[in-house]
């Protein structure tokens, strides 16, 4: 049976809701499209454990700042509709803008603390965007499970925390970061780079595991840790840092002294394409 596309939030209520009369679980994978391998692990997943599948497709405007790559974003649904239908998707829900945002928006979720480092300050209103979006499709959805990478791992804990203090009956499935051969993150926005970016690239992975080594090796400084990834990254003279650090793994703030678990959470740019890593360090 091929995926049914729906663009009407009644019309996807009304088939969910028989869904549900049946007993059936629903997974949710929300998506911006330019379906991967990344997307492909998520959507696995939600098909192991839930009766019923639903992935969203819908290029949120409210997560791009100014200058930012909205317009340009990879937009191509018939090639994400064969994706989920080889994954054994149910239902593929693509509303237009005007579905989602029938009127200009005045109700915002701003999940304080979490945007406060990392990507928050590069892209102001990201997460407010982020946020805000995922909250409208759980409440048109109302899935029993949403399924997020760890790629993305403040969004996931910004949702995360977002479910947890406004009591949302959604359990938020994590999952590992899905790579290529050579360590990149597999990102829909890779396709933006030239074959000579793409092989520059491979430098945020390289940089990432500089630092996980040195913590993994038992250094307790995360400034030490940093230095260890940014010496890899000056040796790539297409890199532009944005950022790079060793924060906590639920508020996802710098640390002073490396105790436990610790993410070390990167942002640079090759050319004009944006990329972001993170790495899951000690611990153990």
């Amino acid at each position: 049976m091929s995926a049914q596309v729906i663009e009407a939030i009644s019309t996807l209520r009304e088939q969910l809701a028989l869904v549900r009369s049946e007993r059936n679980t629903v997974g949710l994978v929300p998506t911006m499209g330019a379906l991967h391998a990344g997307h492909r692990k998520l959507i696995e997943q939600a098909r192991r454990e839930c009766d019923w599948v639903v992935v969203s497709i819908f290029v949120n405007p409210l997560q791009f700042g100014p200058g930012e790559d909205y317009q340009s974003y990879p937009r191509d649904l018939a090639t994400d509709l064969e994706f989920c239908e080889q994954l054994g998707v149910d239902t593929v829900f693509a509303p237009p803008p005007n579905v989602m945002y029938p009127e200009q928006q005045h109700t915002f979720v701003n999940v304080e603390g979490l945007s406060e480092y990392l990507c928050g300050p590069h892209r102001p209103g990201h997460f407010r965007g982020v946020a805000t979006v995922v909250l409208k499709l759980f409440n048109i959805v109302q899935p029993d499970r949403a399924y997020f990478g760890e790629k993305d791992a403040q969004q996931l804990k910004i949702i995360e925390r977002m479910v947890s203090d406004l009591n949302l009956p959604v359990a938020v499935v994590s999952v590992p970061t899905v790579r290529e051969p050579d360590g990149l993150a597999v990102s829909s926005r890779n396709r933006y780079m030239t074959s000579d970016q793409r092989k520059a690239a491979t430098v945020l992975y390289r940089a990432l595991t500089a630092a996980r080594n040195q913590i993994d090796e038992g250094e307790t400084d995360p400034e030490a840790a940093k230095q260890a990834a940014l010496d890899v990254l000056e040796g790539e003279p297409q890199a532009t840092v944005e950022y790079l650090e060793v924060v906590d793994t639920e508020e996802m703030h710098p640390v002073r002294k490396i105790k436990g678990a610790v993410r070390v959470a990167g942002a640079v740019r090759i050319g004009s394409t944006r990329l972001i890593d993170n790495m899951l360090c000690g611990g153990n």
